[in-house]
């Protein structure tokens, strides 16, 4: 068993951050300290459960505030530093890019210049065994074709202010292992879905939709390709990941479960059915409506793991099916969680309907 180590994570309010806090509470020994700043997507809700842990601590604070997060670390003296606090939807981005900028680049920049002070002050054995893992996405590399798949070699190529963000957070990052030798690690990630899921993103979008019995609104023709990846699978990759990945690696994390928008609506839909019919005894598929497609629509996502199974031993378990039905239900037995969001500061309004010709810098 990995000894306990003391893990800071950024972004832990929010949904993968959250699902790591729980899950290094749950299963591990490690100590956990979240930093986050709770902006509209992030909520210490998802982390009722283990807030009275002894081994668990919150800091409010931004990664850009670089006086806040250095007393933090200074405090709490982290063997590992999990980056996950990111601005994280592309429509959001097509309607305020500069909050993607500020929190991406500017952020990750500034976590990366006091977390190299830190590391720097570490004795050897100490400066050896750190990590600084930062979780990144599979849009940085565009949009693939009909055919094949990312990998850790594949170039990259954003095409939203969302992803252009994360691939320069991502170049900053390998940056500053190269130069500076700060033992980084790097992970891209499918499409994560389940349990405390803003519900901005499609699926809890569609379920709450599809509750209330308003149309399911479908981008485009709804043939755009993603790959699905339940929380769960991609947090116990995270902690495999920066438990033994070797410094300045990068991996990236797919479930193998490739599906298109419409397909994935169909199939909640249909699940929708089995666990709560409608009472007109209609199917919930006949509330789906096509809308304008999102300006620079990716066609096609798709990730082979394999490097990550073959070095590290890591499997998605956790399949579609199983996975959105999980899903579902816990959406269905949680109105209290997603209710208040939607009354405060999110109505499951569209996002994103325009191309940027009006953004301003600031």
């Amino acid at each position: 068993m990995t000894s306990a180590k003391r893990i800071l994570v950024t972004g832990g309010a929010g949904f993968i951050g959250s699902a790591l806090v729980r899950r290094l509470i749950a299963n591990t020994d490690h100590q956990v300290l979240n930093v986050d700043k709770l902006t509209y997507a992030g909520n210490l809700a998802s982390l009722a459960g283990v807030a009275e842990s002894n081994r668990y601590s919150f800091v409010k604070a931004c990664v850009c505030d670089g006086p806040a997060i250095r007393a933090a670390i200074r405090e709490f003296r982290p063997e590992v530093v999990t980056h996950l606090a990111a601005e994280s939807h592309v429509d959001r981005s097509i309607d305020g890019p500069a909050a993607f900028i500020h929190t991406n680049v500017v952020g990750t920049f500034t976590l990366l210049s006091e977390v190299t002070d830190y590391w720097r002050g570490l004795p050897d054995d100490g400066r050896g065994a750190f990590r600084f893992h930062h979780i990144s996405t599979d849009e940085v590399f565009g949009s693939l074709g009909t055919e094949g798949f990312f990998t850790e070699e594949t170039p990259y190529s954003p095409r939203s202010p969302y992803s252009a963000s994360k691939a320069g957070s991502d170049h900053l990052v390998r940056a500053w292992h190269e130069t500076y030798g700060l033992p980084t690690l790097v992970t891209n990630c499918s499409n994560n879905y389940g349990p405390y899921h803003f519900p901005e993103k499609l699926i809890p979008l569609m379920i709450i939709k599809a509750m209330a019995g308003e149309p399911l609104p479908v981008y485009g023709r709804g043939d755009n390709v993603r790959d699905w990846l339940f929380v769960d699978d991609h947090v116990r990759a995270l902690t495999r990941i920066f438990e033994a990945g070797a410094a300045g690696a990068t991996y990236i994390i797919g479930g193998r479960a490739e599906r298109t928008n419409l397909q994935v609506v169909k199939t909640l839909c249909a699940c929708l059915d089995r666990l709560r019919p409608r009472a007109d005894g209609h199917p919930y598929e006949t509330q789906i409506t096509y809308v304008t497609d999102r300006p620079g629509h990716d066609h096609r996502y798709a990730i082979d793991p394999s490097k990550l199974e073959r070095e590290l031993g890591w499997r998605a378990e956790v399949t579609f099916e199983a996975g959105l039905e999980a899903t579902a239900r816990w959406y269905l037995d949680n109105e209290p969680w997603w209710r208040p969001i939607l009354g405060g500061t999110y109505s499951g309004e569209r996002l994103g309907v325009t191309a940027a010709s009006g953004v301003k810098a600031a």
